[in-house]
């Protein structure tokens, strides 16, 4: 992973700058017996209770649908973190029930019963894992209402026009680009105030952390990520690196990854962001992993008891042969002199096949042959180039897609700065 992450003030150095901002006095003194370090886990939001139960209910709904195990001091932690998002959640609720946007129950049946379907689960199977799980129906349906509301308040209050002229000045920027490389991008994002920029950099640390012991990426992103892209599980699309495009900090963090990789957290001017790379190609041009082929798979297989040593010197001598081969129609003699195993394969897709085998098949040319590949116990085998249908070149996107993802673009901006205000205009209480 590249180091995208810039040297993090220490907090003593935060500290000094705060009070000098604040002008505060250097030896202060608290008054009262109230500990400023303890605050419950519970909260008033413009009147709308959040409980406890709230909290673990919804702690637990991650905990169960990514299957994690979380130490105590974690589940403290990310206790509060939950606590901020609840509160979100409901001030987005709110602001739509202000603009007289109701959600029908109905929608939220529909959504429920498909996450049950991904999960493999029945409504009602659904139901009773999560009361096992310690979570509840009414925590999941909230989620669905507070992001289906707040995508129903942007489309209201949010309008953005994009004009084909300036869709067109793109346009023809992409055609001059052709060749160059764009990006596949996920985010999560969280905003960060100077005084909670700790705070939020060390919780992003434990999302990572999360994402190594194998919660997937984009419920992540849809559990904890601030960005208009959560409801998308923090899907940028296909993006370039040109200025103006993404954050400067992420693009460096994005030119420097190969696919698959996560960098972070990434300090931006309003908080932090980690970024997964899905995947990159050539903007305007076709991607060689589409490419369908035709193989011969020729196999030699060792004895039960074949040692280490034996099988490296068998492989050896079938390697030297393999190599020899002249074309498809070759192999099968070479298979038949080796007493090995021949097995056609035909419509394989590159990009289908395993990363390391995809950079072992993609510079090879029809009548071409790979290295030996494989275990002692599967065998050894080696692949023949057999045919290769190229698929033909990418299309530039049209206007009304790049209208659409610079309109998307401002309004995560826009988003951003509402549930900013949001908070700014609240009464909440903490209990």
């Amino acid at each position: 992973m590249p180091d995208a992450t810039a040297p993090q003030p220490s907090q003593e150095d935060a500290s000094a700058a705060l009070a000098a901002q604040l002008d505060l006095p250097t030896d202060l003194k608290i008054f009262g017996k109230a500990d400023p370090n303890i605050r419950k886990p519970t909260a008033i939001v413009n009147d709308a209770v959040l409980t406890g139960t709230d909290v673990d209910q919804r702690l637990n709904l991650i905990i169960a649908l990514n299957k994690l195990n979380l130490k105590p001091e974690e589940r403290d932690q990310y206790r509060m973190m939950i606590l901020r998002q609840l509160i979100d959640e409901t001030l987005e609720i709110q602001e739509a029930k202000s603009n007289e946007i109701t959600i029908d129950a109905k929608e939220i049946d529909q959504s429920f019963a498909s996450i049950a379907r991904r999960l493999q689960k029945t409504p009602e199977q659904m139901r009773a894992f999560l009361r096992q799980s310690g979570a509840s129906e009414r925590t999941m349906r909230k989620q669905i209402e507070g992001e289906v509301a707040w995508q129903r308040v942007l489309r209201r209050k949010v309008d953005i026009n994009v004009s084909e002229e300036e869709a067109n000045a793109v346009l023809a920027r992409l055609k001059a680009a052709q060749g160059s490389e764009e990006y596949h991008v996920y985010e999560i994002y969280m905003n960060a105030t100077d005084d909670r920029k700790q705070e939020v950099y060390a919780g992003m640390q434990r999302i990572i952390q999360q994402m190594k012991e194998g919660a997937p990426f984009d419920y992540l992103a849809k559990t904890y990520s601030e960005s208009s892209t959560k409801g998308q599980g923090g899907d940028l699309g296909w993006v370039r690196l040109a200025p103006g495009i993404l954050p400067d900090e992420m693009s460096k963090a994005v030119e420097e990854m190969t696919p698959g990789q996560v960098a972070g957290p990434i300090p931006l001017s309003t908080g932090f962001t980690v970024v997964y790379l899905a995947d990159k190609r050539k903007v305007g041009m076709a991607d060689p992993r589409a490419a369908k082929l035709s193989l011969r798979q020729i196999t030699i297989t060792f004895p039960k008891g074949t040692t280490e040593a034996q099988a490296t010197a068998r492989a050896g001598q079938f390697a030297t042969a393999t190599q020899a081969i002249k074309g498809c129609g070759d192999a099968a003699n070479v298979a038949a002199a080796q007493n090995a195993d021949v097995v056609e394969k035909d419509g394989i897709v590159i990009g289908d096949l395993p990363p390391a085998l995809q950079q072992i098949i993609l510079p090879l040319q029809v009548g071409q042959v790979t290295q030996p590949f494989g275990t002692v116990e599967d065998g050894v085998r080696v692949l023949v180039v057999c045919g290769r249908d190229d698929p033909p070149a990418a299309n530039l996107p049209s206007v009304e897609q790049i209208q659409g993802q610079i309109e998307d673009q401002r309004v995560n901006l826009r988003a951003t700065r509402m549930l900013r205000d949001l908070r700014r205009d609240a009464l909440i209480e903490y209990r």
